[in-house]
Order: C-alpha cells, then structure tokens, then sequence
C-alpha cells in the first residue's frame, strides 16, 4: 500500500491517518520540550559535523513545520523545504530566509544537481512499500550535484518495543499488539489510536544501508540519534542543566557509530554521498 499518492506536478496526498496525525501540529512542539530535545540535539550535532560549510544549498525534505530549516538557515545555509502537510508548509513558511511548498519526497520539483545537500528527516519513516522508500532514495540522488550529501533518518526496528517498556505502556492490552507486529516486519499498523503513532515503517540499520548502496549512494556513516539515553527516565533534567546536557552529548558521540549499539536509538541517522563522477 502506498501512503503518499501524487502524480507528477499534483499537490501530494497523504493518507488520511497520517495526514490527520501531523495535522494536530504537535511535531514541532515534540522536540523543543521534555525528553523529545534529545532527538533535536543529537541530529543537530551530528549534521553540524557532516555538512559542508555555508552556503551550500540545502533541500529539507519532509522538513515538517522548518524546526531544522530554521537553525540551518540562520547558520547561513541556502534552505528550501518541501513537505506533504499543508500545515507544516504554513508554518515554516513563516520562517525568515526559508522557501517552504507542498512536495512529495518520490517527485522532487527540483532540477537534477541542484542541491549541494538532502536531507530525509522523515520521509522515510513513512514509506512502508520498499518500492516508494526506493523512489524517494532516487530522487534525492538526482537532485544533488556530484559529490553531494544526503543524510536519512530512519526510526529502528525496536523503537517501539523500548519506549513502550520504558513508559510502562508495553502492559496496555490494546497497544502491545502493534508493537508486536512492528518488531516482525517494521510495518505500524495505526487503525487504532492507541498504536500510539500513525503508519510507519521501522528499519533495522543494515536494511537502510542496503537501501542507500541500491540508489547508488556511497555510503558515510550511521549514526545513533539518541543511543540510549533516550531510555533514561532522567533526561529531561538533564537536559535543563547546560553543564549536563554537554556532558551527555559526549556520552552519546562515544557509541553513536557502534555496530552493535546502532538499533538501541530510537532513530538512526545515514549518511551517503553521490559519487563525484555521476552525472
């Protein structure tokens, strides 16, 4: 089943469980507060460190209400974000210096080498047919120059199981049953709001590597998003305490290309570059 659904130059189509779940705009919110900065911190330091330097031109797809674009931008970077919620291009388009419009990650409006960088901060998660997850993959490759960037998240094949564990919601009847099906074959199910979530699709890490080596991507590195500090039930204290919250990120970068501790995060970053002589 294909969740976004979009002939070339038509405003994309979401299904309607997704596009109700964004709809309530509590996505940018998610990761300003609480435990949820974790993830905006780390996928912060991470690209700070694989980015080329400003001003490269930046296209953030599936960027959602800009909470990237806006840091990018204002670190000198060349934004334009595309995304599906009609809410989302709304809301970034209010930020100063970002060119935000309705797209679809499998049919970038976008010139062939244009982009010095693409990110898919989440696109990704919400392509459960291998097929789509492939286009979009594709389309990205295009739209870069040679020798560009382009960086995925992907959310992990246990994302679910942990975060459930560790907020005691893996002992509600009705939600454990999608967290079981999630961990068989990384499809969320959403027909019942208690899933917790809308559909989605959940990686293992060496599947997305797979992925990226069929779009022809030269793979950079993975990297573990929040590791696992994201299980620790103290850190959003930690995260209100500047000296704490440093040495934490140091904690984290520690173990964050760990083969053996990348499915621990709840999300995963892929780095991969177009090769420089691919036209």
């Amino acid at each position: 089943m294909t969740n976004l659904d979009q002939e070339p130059g038509s405003a994309p189509a979401l299904a309607p469980e997704i596009l109700g779940y964004y709809a309530q705009g509590q996505e940018d919110g998610r990761l300003r507060a609480g435990a949820g900065r974790l993830e905006l911190l780390r996928t912060q330091d991470v690209l700070r460190r694989l980015l080329p330097p400003a001003p490269a031109r930046l296209l953030d797809v599936g960027g959602g209400s800009g909470i990237h674009a806006e840091w990018l931008t204002a670190a000198g970077y060349q934004v334009e974000l595309v995304d599906p919620v009609p809410l989302h291009v709304e809301q970034a388009g209010r930020l100063a210096g970002v060119r935000a419009r309705l797209g679809d990650a499998r049919a970038l409006d976008a010139a062939d080498d244009s982009f010095d960088v693409v990110l898919l901060l989440g696109p990704l998660y919400h392509l459960t047919d291998p097929a789509d997850r492939a286009r979009a993959l594709a389309e990205a490759r295009r739209v870069l120059s040679a020798g560009g960037l382009l960086v995925a998240a992907t959310i992990n094949r246990f994302a679910g199981l942990h975060d459930t564990l560790n907020q005691g919601r893996w002992f509600d009847p009705e939600r454990r049953p999608y967290i079981e099906a999630v961990t068989r074959d990384g499809r969320l199910r959403s027909e019942n709001p208690r899933s917790g979530f809308t559909t989605a699709y959940f990686h293992q890490p060496a599947e997305i590597v797979r992925e990226f080596t069929a779009a022809g991507l030269t793979l950079l590195g993975q990297y573990g998003v929040e590791g696992a500090g994201w299980l620790m039930g103290a850190v959003g204290d930690w995260l209100d305490d500047p000296t704490r919250r440093e040495s934490l990120l140091d904690a984290l970068r520690l173990a964050e290309s760990d083969p053996a501790l990348l499915g621990v995060s709840g999300h995963l970053l892929t780095a991969g570059r177009k090769s420089e002589a691919a036209r």
